[in-house]
């Protein structure tokens, strides 16, 4: 494979303008694919056939309305010593509710008629219901609902819009300057030239760009989370960089060793190139295996990520090439001050910070395995206290307007108002609609310790008319609401537990009524979500986790090289969410970091960072290892390999590990809480990777295994194609005369003049 791959680096070497036009053209065409038939995004979580969804289902098929759509809490407080239920107050109220009505409210509950003021009457919110989703509603509904609150503070009012009608797509943030920033830095310092640090930045840029137009393009055709673009974005920014990072380095090292610049890209990018193919497949299989989760929203996010990640793989090998020609001899120009143009990769006798480390390593590798693995297991153990849920305005920062109205609600009206639990009651096939409802109120009012109110849709019989007036609607809609108030917040484990018992209390109500009861609501959504995800996660783990190890198989031609690998990455992932827990859930250091709330875990982060983290944490087994491998074949015993390979190495993975880190930090700017905490838990877990179990545990464990590192049973070294991505064959090739070179275009390739 390196010879393809080295004619691939060539051959975009010497058709430079083919190579960056069919580029350009396709940024153009993602550009206007975008301006013209991109759509909206939906942040939506849901799953089908569960119990949640199929009420919000019900709801829809029978009254037409979305029972997941938008919703808003106009949450008002009376100035000091006034109340909100004196004559004025209504009024104002009033006012400013009719003020937020548009044609896409369902409807507007009267804090007055359903009782939400709170018992010292100085506090009442109104519940705003809306039709669609946030993302659909039109800029008159959103410009309404704040004029009212802006009438009510005009008024002399305390007024605060709390739920997801405001909601907006998150556009982009800073989260991809300061990475790129971070980047450029990291880059001048390595290569101690402008120009050299700059092509990595803008291949990556041009790599992100493609995919994310393309992306966006396809939210015309496809509902996608807005969450997807940007994990897309924070990804491919990432291995972007870093893939060609690891290409440009064999490249320079490769000149300074005499060769023309065509022929050391063509050297670069059939080594350093073939590192990079298995990296990023092993990234592409981590995320593409989300679909097998069988969750749509995860799918989505990991195969957009995934068609990311692949367009930085091809950007590496053909079009930095393209851009390494275009620039010629001026690729060491912009030289910075006080910094040396040196050789990435070093040489063989060169004393470099990295030959210094792996020398200490060797010297005490049993003591540096045990006191890495030590540290991994004690920063691990936050993750046995963690708690999972979906994001809610009690996860916003302190300063926005919807975690004031959650807090408020909370003080005035008790955490579990935030979250109210819906129990829908489906009565088509009861014998007696009315007194199965009424079983189901009373069984959920049994449950007494947990719930705080019950609050029944049915009207009182003493009042005919409104009596009336709900046994018609029963009987049209066939099912009926209770509201079940928690005494706990949405996001504490005290109400996922309710949601259990309300569901286990409730099963028995089809065998005695014929009725079928549905509990449900967001909390309820997470629940579910959460137990799928949890069956799930196993059947991901087997195939992803053997499909690398595979992959890692036919890379290294070794049986043990791989497991060190998965078993190092488990280490990697137990210190990023013991970290994440420690930040987020329990609020360590988070004034440092500028955070200022705590909350459970983001509820899909385990998984999706598993997948992610397994995938970043194999391209660095894979940078580091290979040129163990590629020093190994040349003929060093194990000892040698490892401690050369790794000071070939070490410098280069220094630097894309921080500029990776960088990338993922920046992403802690952001609003949306899924990707700050993604970006958190990715930045700790790549430097834990690359410094503690790459750099320290990996080196020693080879160092104590030695040669039986490389062992693979015969019959199964027969059975492996041997993919040579250290590029024994290549230098085989390369070394022999111009007319032993194999392949048919081989000689038209030394028939053509060299550009540089």
């Amino acid at each position: 494979m390196a010879w393809y791959l080295y004619k691939l680096g060539r051959w975009s070497f010497r058709r430079r303008f083919w190579v960056i036009g069919l580029w350009l053209l396709l940024l153009v065409l993602g550009v206007l694919g975008a301006a013209t038939l991109s759509g909206k995004t939906n942040d939506n979580f849901q799953l089908p056939n569960t119990e949640s969804s199929r009420a919000f289902s019900l709801v829809k098929e029978r009254t037409g309305a979305n029972a997941d759509g938008a919703t808003a809490r106009l949450v008002v407080r009376a100035p000091e010593g006034q109340t909100v239920t004196g004559p004025h107050a209504r009024r104002a109220i009033h006012r400013a509710l009719d003020q937020a009505k548009t044609g896409h409210v369902l409807s507007v509950a009267d804090p007055f008629t359903t009782g939400t003021v709170s018992a010292d009457g100085t506090t009442a919110y109104a519940t705003i219901s809306y039709d669609r989703q946030a993302v659909d509603l039109k800029t008159a509904d959103k410009d309404a609902l704040t004029q009212a609150a802006t009438t009510l503070r005009d008024d002399g009012y305390t007024a605060l819009i709390g739920g997801d009608a405001l909601q907006t797509t998150p556009g982009a943030g800073s989260g991809e300057a300061i990475g790129i920033l971070i980047a450029l830095v990291v880059l001048a310092l390595t290569f101690g030239s402008l120009v050299a640090a700059g092509m990595p930045l803008l291949t990556a840029v041009i790599g992100v760009g493609v995919g994310i137009l393309g992306i966006t393009t396809l939210t015309g055709f496809v509902t996608l989370s807005s969450t997807t673009p940007a994990l897309a974005s924070m990804l491919g920014l990432a291995v972007g960089i870093d893939y060609a990072l690891f290409i440009m380095s064999r490249f320079k090292h490769e000149a300074r060793l005499g060769k023309a610049h065509d022929e050391a890209a063509g050297v670069a990018t059939g080594t350093a190139g073939s590192a990079v193919i298995f990296a990023g497949l092993t990234v592409i299989i981590a995320l593409a295996g989300l679909s097998l989760v069988g969750i749509s929203f995860l799918t989505q996010m990991g195969l957009a990520a995934a068609a990311t990640v692949a367009i930085a793989v091809l950007i590496a090998l053909t079009l930095l090439p393209a851009l390494l020609s275009l620039a010629g001899s001026r690729v060491a120009a912009g030289h910075i001050p006080g910094l040396k143009d040196r050789d990435t990769e070093g040489s063989d006798d060169s004393r470099t910070n990295g030959r210094r480390w792996v020398d200490l390593v060797a010297r005490f590798r049993v003591p540096a395995l045990i006191v890495g693995v030590l540290v991994a297991l004690v920063a691990s153990l936050p993750v046995t206290k963690m708690q999972l849920a979906i994001p809610d305005d009690g996860t916003q920062p302190a300063s926005s307007q919807t975690r004031q109205a959650y807090d408020l609600i909370t003080e005035k009206f008790g955490a579990g108002t935030n979250g109210p639990l819906t129990v829908i009651v489906d009565t088509r096939g009861a014998d007696n609609p009315t007194d199965a409802v009424n079983k189901a109120v009373a069984t959920v009012s049994a449950v007494e310790n947990d719930v705080a109110a019950v609050i029944p849709q049915a009207a009182d019989p003493s009042d005919k008319q409104a009596y009336t007036a709900y046994q018609a609607m029963l009987d049209k809609l066939g099912f009926a609401t209770i509201t079940v108030v928690p005494r706990s917040g949405p996001a504490d484990q005290d109400t996922k537990q309710l949601v259990a018992t309300l569901r286990a209390d409730l099963s028995g109500l089809h065998a005695d009524t014929g009725a079928t009861p549905y509990v449900t609501g967001q909390t309820a959504a997470g629940v579910d979500i959460s137990q799928s995800l949890t069956d799930a996660f196993p059947r991901y783990l087997i195939v992803v986790v053997g499909l690398a190890f595979l992959l890692l198989m036919l890379v290294f031609r070794s049986v043990l090289v791989p497991l060190k690998a998965t078993l190092g990455f488990l280490l990697s992932i137990g210190i990023s969410l013991g970290a994440t827990v420690a930040v987020f859930q329990w609020g360590w250091l988070q004034g440092f970091l500028g955070l200022d709330v705590t909350s459970p875990v983001v509820f899909i982060l385990p998984l999706l960072l598993t997948g992610i983290l397994f995938g970043l944490a194999m391209d660095y087994e894979v940078f580091l290892v290979s040129r163990m491998r590629e020093e190994h074949v040349h003929g060093r015993d194990a000892r040698e390999s490892v401690v050369h390979g790794f000071a070939h190495s070490a410098r280069v993975v220094t630097a894309a590990a921080i500029i990776m880190t960088g990338v993922f930090a920046g992403f802690m700017t952001g609003d949306q809480v899924i990707i700050k905490t993604l970006g958190f838990a990715l930045a700790v877990g790549v430097l834990a990777d690359a410094f503690l179990v790459r750099m320290t545990i990996v080196p020693a464990v080879m160092l104590i295994v030695g040669e039986r590192m490389w062992w693979l049973p015969t019959w199964l070294d027969r059975l492996l194609p041997n993919l040579d991505i250290e590029g024994e064959s290549l230098s085989r090739r390369l070394s022999a005369p111009p007319r032993d070179l194999a392949g048919p275009q081989a000689p038209a390739l030394d028939q053509e003049t060299p550009v540089a």
